[in-house]
C-alpha cells in the first residue's frame, strides 16, 4: 500500500556493530521521511552517523559486524528491514538507485564499464545482452560521459575521477529508480567536478520524478540541493526541518555551529573561521543523554537523560536539550 505523501518513512532506526567491547551504536532511533518528489539531505560532521544510516535504509551494512538493531523502513508502505533475500535484490537497483562515496571500490576493476551498467538492465528489466549493451551507453549519454561508445569500452582505471562518477550515477540510474541515495557523491572531486555531478544528479531526478537522500558534510550543497535537511550529531537526530525554514531559524546548538563554519563573503580576508570547539566522542564513550553537551565538557543533568524531540514549529523538530536547544 502506497503512502499517500511519503515515498520513504524511517521510524526509530537503530543499527550497531559488534565490537571488542561489544555493542556499538552508530545509529540511535533515528526518524525521518522522503516526501515523493523531494530531496532530503542528511548533514553532519564525519563519523556522526550518516552513511551507516544511509546503508541501514537498504541493508548493506558489512557483515558479520553491522547489525540492525530496531526500527522500520517503509518503502510505499513495505517494510525494508522485514523483505526477503529476493525481493530486496529486486529493490537495490530496481526501485532504488544507490551512488557510492567512491567510485572506485562501487565499480568492479576488471570490467568494463558498459557491462557493469548493462548487467544492472539485465537483471532488473530482464534486457538481453545486446539490447542492455545499447541501452549502457544511452545511460552514458544521458550522464554526458564524452564518447560514450568508446567509454562503454574502457576499464575503470582508466577514467578520470568524475567519469567513474558519471558511471556509477548512469548505473544507479539505469533502471529508473524511484528512490535516489547518494552518499557523499563528490568526496574524491575537485571542486568544479563536484558542481558539475550534483548538477547532473539534480537534473536528471528532476527528469526522473524521483525523490532523493543526499548525504553530505557541507550545507551549502545541502543549501542547493535539497528540499529538506536532517541535521546528525553522534548517531542521532539532533534537529530537522525545510532548507529554508532550518537556514533562517536554527534552533540547536550544533546547526547553529555548523552555519557558522561556513565561508561568508562578508568575512575579512585571510580571517580564521569559526570552529566548533570540542571534538566528538568516541562512539563506545557515548553518553545516554545530549552528545553535544558531553562535546562541550558539561557537567549536570544533561548528560543522563535523553532529550525528547519536539516541535518548535510545522515539520521544525529539535532535540529539545535545555542547553542547547532554544524552544
Amino acid at each position: 500500500m502506497k503512502s499517500s505523501r511519503n515515498l520513504l518513512e524511517v521510524h526509530h532506526l537503530t543499527a550497531a556493530f559488534e565490537s571488542e567491547v561489544g555493542l556499538l551504536r552508530a545509529v540511535d532511533d533515528v526518524s525521518f521521511s522522503v516526501p515523493r518528489g523531494q530531496c532530503v539531505g542528511i548533514v553532519g560532521e564525519s563519523g556522526c552517523g550518516k552513511s551507516v544510516t544511509a546503508m541501514s535504509l537498504v541493508r548493506l551494512l558489512p557483515r558479520p559486524s553491522g547489525r540492525i538493531l530496531d526500527g522500520r523502513v517503509l518503502f510505499n508502505g513495505e517494510d525494508i528491514l522485514k523483505m526477503k533475500s529476493r525481493r530486496l535484490n529486486e529493490l537495490r537497483g530496481g526501485q532504488v538507485g544507490i551512488i557510492f562515496q567512491e567510485p572506485m571500490s562501487a565499480l568492479n576493476p576488471v570490467q568494463r564499464v558498459g557491462d557493469q551498467i548493462a548487467e544492472t538492465l539485465m537483471l532488473h528489466r530482464g534486457m538481453s545482452r545486446d539490447h542492455a549493451w545499447l541501452e549502457a551507453i544511452n545511460m552514458l549519454h544521458f550522464v554526458r560521459l564524452p564518447d560514450p561508445e568508446t567509454r562503454a569500452k574502457e576499464f575503470p582505471a582508466s577514467l578520470s575521477g568524475g567519469m567513474r562518477q558519471r558511471v556509477v550515477i548512469a548505473m544507479a540510474l539505469a533502471c529508473r529508480p524511484e528512490l535516489i541515495i547518494a552518499d557523499e557523491p563528490t568526496t574524491a572531486l575537485d571542486v568544479t567536478v563536484q558542481q558539475q555531478i550534483l548538477a547532473l544528479i539534480r537534473e536528471l531526478r528532476e527528469q526522473m520524478d524521483s525523490s532523493a537522500v543526499l548525504i553530505t558534510h557541507d550545507l551549502g550543497v545541502i543549501a542547493q540541493n535539497c528540499d529538506r535537511v536532517v541535521v546528525m550529531y553522534a548517531g542521532r537526530v539532533v534537529e530537522s526541518a525545510g532548507v529554508k525554514e532550518l537556514f533562517a531559524n536554527p534552533r540547536h546548538a550544533y546547526t547553529r555551529a555548523l552555519l557558522s563554519s561556513m565561508p561568508r563573503l562578508e568575512y575579512p580576508r585571510k580571517s580564521h573561521l569559526p570552529t566548533i570547539p570540542g571534538q566528538v566522542a568516541p562512539i563506545r564513550d557515548y553518553v545516554r543523554g545530549c552528545r553535544f553537551c558531553q562535546r562541550l565538557e558539561r557537567t549536570g543533568h544533561t548528560l543522563n537523560t535523553r532529550p525528547p524531540l519536539v516541535e518548535v514549529a510545522p515539520d521544525h523538530m529539535v532535540e529539545a536539550c535545555p542547553l542547547c536547544a532554544e524552544l
